[in-house]
């Protein structure tokens, strides 16, 4: 399916958004924390995607990239304020941009969002500021409340990411004794496709990718309580969707958000020997399945003008 890549601009930084067409409901996919989404829903392993896959199932596909990942606008270094970049309040903002987009563009009323990680705050923000616009949500992966200990530490504005952090980061919750469940193993094709996500990635010693800490900081505060949106201000269906091994999303952690959801059609799915990047490993057709079960279980296509 013939992908079209532009950039989104007006009422803030210019976000990247990608769009498969089809003419079912729309559903919007927003990234984590530290990959943009050419390296997740739109990443082709044995010529299909995920994007490609709700394709298949009649849904029009579209993801974009935050402000400061992929190919968005980064942000302003010169900047005097000490804010950290990319807090979630910030990142609701910029899907309630292409939200707009979308739903403009296809005369659709509402539209779905699947969303991964730290990318599940901002977008359930977003999902309980704009209960009309979404009409169904799922969350991957989702980074949920707990109650921990402040953060001790400041954070930077910013941080670098090698392909050897992330490879050990994707691997650190698979059982010692299993056989490698990503898909590339090595990260082969998908490490040197990330340091080129980000200009000037490859001349840094060694090569990192540069990304905004405002995710860091909201996960931080999520694990000492502060979630900056209420579950019980979801009125849609929410699917929590989880590996396995999946150290980020616990039992208990998906055990409270059901406590906390309205809707009955909400629930929680776990998939057997998967982690937090089951999108990356070979369980993600169990993933697909899954999510885009739900979505057709749940998202009722909304009238086109």
């Amino acid at each position: 399916m013939k992908q079209q890549v532009f950039i989104l601009q007006g009422g803030g930084p210019g976000l990247l958004v990608r769009r498969q067409r089809s003419a079912g409901l729309p559903v919007l996919y927003v990234h984590g924390a530290t990959f943009p989404s050419a390296l997740s829903a739109a990443y082709r392993f044995n010529g299909g995607s995920w994007m490609d896959d709700w394709n298949a199932r009649g849904f029009d596909a579209w993801a974009f990239d935050f402000a400061g990942y992929g190919g968005s606008d980064r942000y302003d270094d010169a900047a005097q304020s000490d804010a950290i970049p990319g807090r979630a309040p910030e990142a609701a903002t910029q899907i309630a941009r292409v939200a707009a987009y979308i739903l403009s563009t296809t005369g659709h009323s509402s539209l779905a969002i699947v969303a991964h990680s730290w990318g599940t705050i901002p977008a359930a923000l977003f999902a309980a500021q704009n209960q009309h616009a979404v009409n169904t949500l799922c969350l991957f992966g989702p980074v949920l409340r707990r109650e921990g200990k402040a953060q001790a530490a400041a954070l930077e504005k910013y941080r670098l990411v090698t392909i050897e952090q992330q490879l050990a980061r994707f691997i650190e919750d698979v059982p010692p004794d299993h056989p490698p469940v990503l898909i590339e193993p090595q990260l082969e094709m998908w490490g040197p496709a990330y340091i080129a996500s980000e200009s000037g990635a490859s001349l840094r010693l060694p090569a990192a990718v540069k990304i905004p800490n405002g995710p860091a900081a909201d996960i931080g505060d999520a694990w000492s309580g502060d979630l900056p949106y209420d579950p019980r201000n979801l009125h849609c269906p929410v699917l929590c969707v989880r590996g396995e091994w999946d150290s980020v999303t616990s039992y208990d952690d998906a055990a409270w958000l059901l406590s906390q959801l309205r809707h009955p059609a909400s629930r929680d799915v776990k998939i057997s020997e998967g982690t937090h990047l089951m999108h990356l490993e070979h369980s993600r057709e169990d993933l697909f399945a899954a999510v885009g079960a739900f979505l057709k279980e749940n998202s009722a296509l909304s009238p086109t003008s």
